[in-house]
């Protein structure tokens, strides 16, 4: 029985990564796709914007 002791911990973190890229592939897209997409441009936008005055005044 000791290896299902040891052979236990393995797969259970498998199928629960398993789960979890499941879970990621599921959720890309859809109804919230847009609003998702607008919030990285609007934080890229952001940060290039916060880098814009040191790159001219060096």
């Amino acid at each position: 029985m000791e290896y299902v002791a040891a052979l236990l911990p393995p797969v259970v973190m498998a199928v629960a990564f398993t789960a979890l890229i499941v879970t990621m592939v599921k959720s890309q897209g859809g109804a919230n796709k847009s609003k998702e997409d607008a919030a990285v441009d609007a934080v890229l936008a952001r940060a290039e914007a916060a880098q814009e005055p040191k790159a001219h005044g060096a």
